[in-house]
C-alpha cells in the first residue's frame, strides 16, 4: 500500500493544492524562488495535507480555508525539517542534498524562518484565527519535546514515560493538528474535531514507534538512514528502553557503558541492535505501536462512512506497515 492508492478519494484536490501551495512558496526575491523551487522538486510524501484533506472531507467537506490550512501545516513541516538538518548537520534529505548543504546553514535557517512567516501570514490574510492557535500549540508542543530529547540524550535518562512524551510532542503533535485543522476547516462539530485530534495523535505516536523500529530493522537503502543511526546519536528509543528494563544488571550496564562511549558506541551498534531484538524490545515495540494503530482506528468509529474514512483507516494501517 502506498499513499498514492490511500489518496484517491481526493486525488484532485490534492492536485489543487499542489498549485496553492506553488503559488504560495513564490517569491520576487531571486534567491528565495530558487530554494523554494527546489524544495518543491522534491515533493516529498506530503502525508500531513493528504491527513488535513481527507479529516476536512470526513468532517464535511474541502473548501478554500482546507487548501489554507493544508499549506500551512506544510509549511510548518517544511521550515522545522529545514532547522533540524541544520542542526544535525546533516548533508542529505530524501536522497538528495539538504539546503544547509548547498547554500549553508545562514540561507537555510533564513529559509526556514521565512517559511514560519509565510504561512503565519497566510493565516492572518484570511482570519484564519483558530488555525493559528492549533499550530502556534504544535510549534510550542514540537520545541519542548525536541528540547526534552536533548536534555535526556544528554543523561541517558529515559524511561517509557519520557520517550512517550517527547515522541507525542514532537511527532503526533504535527500530525494531531492535520487532522484537527483538516476538521475545523470544514465543520464547526466540536465531536469531530476532537475524535480527528485524537486519531491523529494515535497516528503519530504509531508512526514514530515504526520510525524507531526501522532504525533497528530496516535497510538503509529504503529508509535513506543508516542502520543504527539512532544509537549513534545516544537517542534511546522504545525498543532499547524495553530491552534495557528486561536485561540482567551485568548487561544493562555493558549496553549503557557502550552509549556512553563514543567510539564503543560507534563500533558495537550492531551488538546493541542484536541485544535490543534479543531482550524482545523490537517484539513489544510492535505490539505497542499496533496498541495506538487500534486507538487511532476507535477514535474514527463514531464519524459517518465514506471514501474518504476508509483512506484515513487504510493509512493509519500504513503508519506501521511501511518500510520507509
Amino acid at each position: 500500500m502506498k499513499l498514492d492508492e490511500i489518496s484517491r478519494p481526493i486525488e484532485s484536490e490534492l492536485a489543487r493544492f499542489r498549485e496553492v501551495f506553488k503559488q504560495i512558496m513564490t517569491s520576487e526575491v531571486g534567491l528565495i524562488d530558487k530554494v523554494a523551487g527546489y524544495i518543491l522538486r522534491q515533493k516529498g510524501k506530503q502525508a500531513r495535507p493528504i491527513l488535513v484533506l481527507l479529516s476536512a472531507n470526513i468532517a464535511g467537506g474541502i473548501n478554500d480555508s482546507t487548501y489554507r490550512a493544508a499549506a500551512l501545516v506544510e509549511l510548518l513541516h517544511t521550515a522545522t525539517l529545514i532547522h533540524d538538518d541544520v542542526v544535525d548537520n546533516a548533508d542529505m534529505r530524501r536522497g538528495l542534498p539538504a539546503i544547509n548543504a548547498l547554500w549553508k546553514n545562514k540561507v537555510a535557517v533564513l529559509m526556514g524562518d521565512y517559511l514560519l512567516s509565510r504561512g503565519l501570514l497566510l493565516a492572518l490574510k484570511h482570519k484564519d484565527h483558530r488555525f493559528l492557535e492549533i499550530i502556534s500549540d504544535a510549534v510550542k508542543r514540537m520545541s519542548e519535546g525536541e528540547l526534552l530529547q536533548i536534555e535526556k540524550t544528554r543523561s541517558l535518562d529515559i524511561d517509557e514515560a519520557t520517550y512517550f512524551k517527547i515522541i507525542s510532542d514532537k511527532t503526533a503533535s504535527l500530525i494531531s493538528t492535520s487532522c484537527e485543522i483538516g476538521a475545523v476547516s470544514a465543520s464547526p462539530d466540536s465531536h469531530a474535531q476532537q475524535k480527528l485530534r485524537a486519531c491523529g495523535e494515535a497516528i503519530g505516536i504509531a508512526f514514530q514507534i515504526q520510525d524507531d523500529i526501522l532504525d533497528y530493522l530496516g535497510k538503509s537503502s529504503k529508509t535513506g538512514k543508516p542502520v543504527g543511526g539512532d544509537i549513534k546519536e545516544k537517542k534511546i528509543t522504545l525498543p532499547l528502553i524495553y530491552a534495557l528494563e528486561n536485561a540482567d544488571t551485568q548487561k544493562r550496564k555493558q549496553i549503557i557503558a557502550m552509549l556512553k562511549s563514543d567510539k564503543k558506541r560507534t563500533l558495537f551498534s550492531q551488538e546493541i541492535v542484536a541485544f535490543t531484538t534479543e531482550y524482545g524490545g523490537i517484539e513489544y515495540a510492535e505490539k505497542t505501536a499496533q496498541k495506538f494503530v487500534q486507538k487511532a482506528l476507535d477514535a474514527l468509529s463514531s464519524l459517518p462512512a465514506s471514501p474518504s474514512k476508509t483512506a484515513l483507516e487504510l493509512f493509519i494501517n500504513f503508519a506501521v506497515a511501511r518500510q520507509t
